[in-house]
């Protein structure tokens, strides 16, 4: 099976703790690496995780708060020093665009690699990003400002072929790639070999969603469903609900009763506020609702 990892970088939220850095990720699909987020302390992040710099081709903003977008200017200086030369694309609200052509301007004015700011509508489910190994998706939410979650769906991988029947009916390896999508092989006699037998189906396709910062929103379960793994806020717990409400945002409670509507296979919580000196608290109280749930912290890998 081919490589589907979740590399956590920082799960806390507004206020940085000794625990805790700000909300940033690392998606990795087949050894392309797709970044979510960029808080503060994304270079010392990547290196502690042994992740490629030059790998990182596309980075994903949820929102215009500091906690999920201070690092991402340094990150891209960063990447000038150590001599990039290919596109970066970033991808978030309106706003980003405004704030990061100016700070260009100020701190890289002469790079040797272009970045293309890309606008979304944080406010539509749709494909903003596709290419041979995932197409990605926005998810609504509901925060105090715009904001928006992020949908990793795995492209179907090929067919895998039988090599005994392969070898045992002398067929050529130059017909491998036809057959692997989906043709039949014709022998020399007119014999025909039909597809099925030559190959055994792909692993079902995995599919990760990234839910912060926002209200709970049971809405979104329809786009959601089944999904491999869930990486959701849980700022607050059940007893600062109301809080959580004023500040739009959610409890562990309610992280594991929307993993349990979505019909998940895992949860993974996160964006931790810093007034709880241990999160185990949070996980007691999602795992009330959906038993599968993992804390998230710093330098975590999670294979899917």
């Amino acid at each position: 099976m081919e490589k589907f990892e979740v590399n956590i970088l920082g799960c806390g939220s507004a206020l940085p703790t000794i625990q805790h850095l700000g909300s940033m990720q690392v998606v990795n699909v087949r050894d392309k690496l797709y970044m979510i987020d960029c808080a503060e302390g994304a270079q010392l992040q990547l290196r502690k995780s042994r992740l490629s710099f030059s790998k990182i081709n596309n980075i994903f903003i949820s929102h215009i708060h500091g906690d999920h977008c201070f690092g991402l200017i340094g990150l891209i200086s960063t990447f000038s020093l150590l001599g990039r030369t290919a596109t970066l694309n970033v991808y978030g609200p309106s706003e980003l665009r405004t704030i990061l052509l100016s700070q260009l301007h100020w701190f890289c004015p002469r790079m040797d690699y272009r970045v293309e700011i890309h606008t979304i509508d944080t406010k539509q489910h749709a494909m903003i990003f596709e290419d041979k190994s995932v197409e990605v998706y926005t998810i609504p939410q509901k925060h105090r400002v715009d904001c928006c979650g992020f949908l990793f769906k795995e492209k179907q991988g090929l067919p895998h072929i039988k090599r005994d029947v392969i070898d045992a009916f002398g067929i050529p390896v130059c017909y491998i790639n036809n057959i692997k999508l989906g043709m039949d092989y014709e022998m020399p006699d007119g014999e025909i070999i039909p597809n099925h037998l030559m190959t055994i189906p792909p692993e079902p396709a995995r599919s990760y969603a990234y839910c912060t910062d926002t209200l709970f929103r049971p809405q979104n379960a329809e786009l959601l469903q089944g999904v491999d793994l869930l990486y959701h806020e849980s700022t607050f717990c059940n007893k600062d609900a109301a809080f959580a409400k004023k500040t739009f945002h959610s409890t562990a409670g309610q992280a594991g009763e929307m993993a349990a509507l979505c019909n998940v296979k895992k949860l993974v919580i996160g964006h931790f506020s810093a007034r709880y000196k241990s999160e185990n608290i949070l996980l007691e109280e999602a795992k009330q609702k959906f038993e599968n749930t993992i804390l998230a912290k710093e330098n975590l890998c999670i294979t899917i």
